[in-house]
């Protein structure tokens, strides 16, 4: 497919194609929940040890916001159980402690996320076919996020989009091209390979500073990749996919069945784990300070049985 075709917006018809065509189902089994993670062997984890030369970290995690905002209209709830009037409230004597209860919408557009596998279903379906009724008012019993309860650890690769480009940063809706995606490769030197943890920055927390933090993801728009891009995440195998979005342009295609392809296909059919919302600034500059996109990638979701989601802190380690 040229360029030219690839940039412009999919037609219904292309995204029952690439829905029908870029399928993990079965792959691993019929019984499998979870989905590309699979192709983050032991070895993979193992490779990506080896990555770590300086020992430096970067956080890959926004601040839970406690304010609404047009980024997070639903806040987390923050309250103090025990603040420093109180340090003898816990009935011990001599034991002097503060405590705090934390509670939040997992998912949404402005709290860096992990999708489970369960988030996403395409005319009542999920990954590997699971139906609406595995998910109920209790929570999901398939495909949840105790699938990456271990842990997720492996070679991260960032690309750079509007870097490779010539640009600080994307325009808001602008869907990133297979094209673009081997142009950000090249430009960095770096190769995507099977059971990596892609991240693609497009420029938004750029775009936030020049807004002096009130960006809208919808009126102002939000870049992310184009449905052509799904056949390359399916080809270069990886195990997870990051970025600064929600990977989907915004506001979205406006095509009643698919207005997120990425997650929809990308989720329910690859079985691919989305993070979003993730700070990739920093990141950036450092991969450019260093001359390395690649990196060890770190991330712990809680723990959460029947989950759709957690709030999560990738670290990278360079």
């Amino acid at each position: 497919m040229s360029e030219s075709t690839a940039s412009m917006p999919p037609t219904p018809e292309r995204l029952e194609q690439i829905y029908a065509e870029c399928s993990n189902w079965g792959r691993w089994g019929s019984q499998d929940q979870l989905g590309a993670l699979n192709l983050l062997t032991a070895q993979c984890r193992v490779d990506a040890a080896r990555l770590v030369r300086t020992g430096r970290t970067v956080g890959l995690a926004h601040d839970i916001s406690t304010m609404p905002s047009v980024e997070c209209p639903f806040p987390a709830h923050h309250h103090m159980l025990a603040s420093g009037d109180a340090l003898g409230s816990n009935g011990i004597p001599g034991y002097e402690a503060t405590r705090d209860y934390i509670g939040t919408d997992v998912h949404g557009l402005g709290l860096t996320h992990i999708d489970a596998l369960c988030h996403m279903f395409v005319r009542g379906q999920s990954y590997n076919g699971r139906t609406a009724e595995s998910v109920s008012s209790t929570g999901a019993t398939a495909n949840t996020i105790m699938e990456a309860a271990g842990g997720i650890v492996g070679r991260g690769v960032l690309l750079d989009v509007p870097r490779a480009l010539g640009l600080t940063e994307l325009p808001g809706n602008t869907a990133v091209t297979p094209d673009q995606l081997d142009l950000a490769c090249a430009a960095q030197g770096v190769e995507v390979r099977s059971g990596d943890l892609l991240l693609v920055s497009t420029g938004r927390d750029l775009r936030r500073e020049q807004k002096r933090g009130r960006l809208d993801p919808i009126a102002d728009g939000l870049a992310g990749l184009h449905a052509e891009c799904l056949p390359w995440l399916q080809g270069h195998d990886i195990a997870l996919l990051g970025g600064d979005g929600i990977s989907d342009p915004m506001p979205g295609l406006g095509i009643a069945e698919w207005p997120f392809p990425i997650h929809q296909i990308g989720i329910t059919r690859l079985g691919l784990m989305l993070i979003d919302n993730m700070a990739l600034g920093e990141l950036s500059e450092v991969c450019a300070e260093l001359g390395t996109w690649e990196f060890l990638l770190t991330m712990a979701p809680l723990r959460i049985p029947g989950g759709t989601g957690s709030p999560i802190n990738p670290v990278a380690v360079l």
